[in-house]
C-alpha cells in the first residue's frame, strides 16, 4: 500500500499534458470566482463544445437560477436504465455584503459583511480584495458588479488592528473569536462629498455607485455582492507543480468534470454533470441538490425524448445510476501532521483521493460507499491507469465533514466521494498539486466512458 510520487510515473510528455492543462484551469479560477461566475463560464464552455439547450439534442444543458447547471451527454442505452453522475459544487466559502451594507464611521466609509461557509475570519483581514456580483433594479434591470479585478481596479480590504493595541483587544482570544463577524467591515472610501455635513463620506460613495452603475443605496436590498480575494490563480513553487488559488474547494473538481464530459463522444451509458450551488451550507436553497432541480431536469430530458417522464420511471433512471461526488479532501499539512491517521490519509502529489465516507466521530452524517463499488470503482481506474490514493478527513475524533454525495444516496444509487487533495483548504489561498488536478480529470473521464 505503499505509493510513490505520482510524478516518478509521469514522462516529459505527459508532464506538459499536466502543465497545459494547469493554465487551463487557472484561467477557469480567475474567471469564476462566484458560483454565478462559474455557472456562465460553464454555460458558454458547453456551447462551445456543441451543447444545446434544446434537451431533444444527444449533448444538452440547461442552467437553473444563473447558480447550478445540468449538462447531459446522452448514451446508447436508454437514459431509463440508468446514467453515470459526476455531481460537483461551485460554490465556495466568502463574505457576502448585507442587504443595509453602507455606512460611514471616523471619515471611513465601510460596507457591513456576513460570512458565507466555513472560514477562518482572520484569513480574511489585511488582503486585497474585490466585489462581485449582481444588483437588480425594481423595474428587473440587472446590472453586474465586478471591482478589483483588472489591474487597473481599486482593491478593497478589512483593516487589521496593529500589534501595539491588539494585545487585549484580539491577541488573547481564541482564533475563533478574532476578529468578532461584525468588524470584518471592506473599506471603500475616504473623501468626502463637499456640501454635505452628515456621513459625507458615505454620500461620495453613492454618488459614484450612481454615476457609474446607475445604483441608488435602496438598490442593495435587491443585490448579491460577495467579497472575494482580488489575487489570481499563480504556479506555487520554485518547480511549479502546484497551484494557488482562491475557490479550489471545489471549482477544482466542477473544472476537471466538465473538461471530462466534454471530451465524451457517444458513451454507453448516458452521462449527467451537475454543477450545484450551496453545498458549503449545507445545501441549503432552492438551487442546491436537495432541492427538485435535478428532479424537474431529468423530467424534462425523458419528455423530450418521447418518453413517459412519471413519478417512477424518473426514480428507476436514477435508481439504476451510478456517480461520484467530485469534493476535494485535506491532503496532509507537513507542519500538522499528528491532525492526521497518516496511514489512512491522503497526500498532494499521489494522485485524485478516493474517500470511502463521510460524517465525523461515528460516521455522523455520513455517506458510505458499498465495498462492491469500491471495487467497481477501483478496476474503472486501474483500467485506465489512473494514479490514485484513499483518505479520510483527518483522525476520528478531530475530523470529519460532508458532501452532497448523501443527497444522491437518498435515491439509491450507488455513489462514492473523489476528489483532489488540497492543502489550506477554506482558505483564501488554497493549494493544489498540478498532477493531482490532473488525474481528477482522468478519473472522472474514465468513470463517464465505463
Amino acid at each position: 500500500m505503499e505509493k510513490e510520487s505520482g510524478w516518478i510515473k509521469k514522462s516529459k510528455e505527459e508532464q506538459s499534458l499536466i502543465y497545459d492543462f494547469a493554465e487551463r484551469y487557472k484561467k477557469f479560477l480567475n474567471e469564476a470566482k462566484t458560483e454565478r461566475e462559474a455557472a456562465t463560464y460553464i454555460s458558454e464552455t458547453l456551447k462551445r463544445a456543441g451543447f444545446s439547450e434544446d434537451l431533444s439534442e444527444e449533448k444538452v444543458f440547461k442552467t437553473y437560477r444563473e447558480k447550478s447547471v445540468f449538462a447531459l451527454v446522452k448514451g446508447k442505452k436508454p437514459l431509463t436504465s440508468g446514467m453515470n453522475i459526476i455531481v460537483s459544487h461551485i460554490d465556495t466559502p466568502r463574505l457576502d455584503l448585507k442587504q443595509n451594507p453602507l455606512f460611514e464611521e471616523v471619515g471611513l466609509a465601510m460596507f457591513r459583511t456576513h460570512y458565507y461557509g466555513g472560514i477562518k475570519k482572520y484569513h480574511w483581514v489585511a488582503i486585497p480584495l474585490s466585489l462581485h456580483g449582481v444588483i437588480v433594479k425594481v423595474d428587473g434591470r440587472k446590472i453586474n458588479l465586478r471591482i478589483g479585478e483588472e489591474d487597473d481596479d481599486p482593491v478593497f480590504a478589512i483593516d487589521d488592528l496593529l500589534p501595539h493595541l491588539s494585545r487585549k483587544t484580539l491577541d488573547e482570544k481564541k482564533l475563533s473569536e478574532a476578529p468578532e463577524a461584525e468588524k470584518l467591515t471592506v473599506l471603500c472610501g475616504s473623501i468626502p462629498l463637499v456640501g454635505v455635513e452628515k456621513d459625507s463620506v458615505k454620500a461620495a460613495i453613492l454618488e459614484i455607485l450612481k454615476n457609474s452603475y446607475g445604483i441608488v443605496e435602496e438598490d442593495f436590498v435587491s443585490a448579491e455582492i460577495e467579497v472575494v480575494p482580488a489575487f489570481k490563480a499563480k504556479d506555487v513553487g520554485i518547480d511549479r507543480s502546484m497551484i494557488g488559488a482562491y475557490g479550489q474547494d471545489d471549482r477544482v473538481c466542477a473544472y476537471a468534470m466538465l473538461e471530462a464530459l466534454i471530451s465524451l463522444d457517444k458513451p454507453e451509458r448516458s452521462c449527467l454533470a451537475i454543477f450545484t450551488d450551496k453545498e458549503e451550507i449545507g445545501s441549503e436553497g432552492d438551487t442546491a441538490i436537495r432541492s427538485s432541480f435535478l428532479f424537474m431536469m431529468i423530467y424534462e430530458v425523458l419528455e423530450s425524448m418521447g418518453l413517459k417522464p412519471d413519478d417512477v420511471t424518473i426514480k428507476k433512471a436514477l435508481f439504476s445510476s451510478r456517480a461520484i461526488s467530485a469534493d476535494v479532501n485535506g491532503a496532509v499539512n507537513p507542519m500538522y501532521q499528528d491532525v492526521h491517521e497518516k496511514q489512512n490519509a491522503c497526500y498532494l502529489g499521489l494522485g485524485v483521493c478516493v474517500e470511502k465516507f463521510t460524517g465525523h466521530g461515528g460516521k455522523i452524517g455520513a455517506s458510505e460507499a458499498h465495498a462492491e463499488y469500491i471495487a467497481e470503482i477501483r478496476r474503472i481506474f486501474d483500467a485506465n491507469q489512473i494514479i490514485w490514493q484513499t483518505g479520510e478527513l483527518g483522525k476520528v475524533d478531530l475530523g470529519g465533514g460532508g458532501t452532497v454525495a448523501k443527497y444522491l444516496a437518498m435515491y439509491g444509487m450507488n455513489i462514492v466521494d473523489c476528489g483532489t487533495p488540497v492543502l489550506s483548504m477554506h482558505s483564501p489561498f488554497e493549494i493544489t498539486s498540478k498532477l493531482d488536478v490532473y488525474e481528477t480529470f482522468r478519473a472522472y473521464r474514465a468513470f463517464y466512458n465505463s
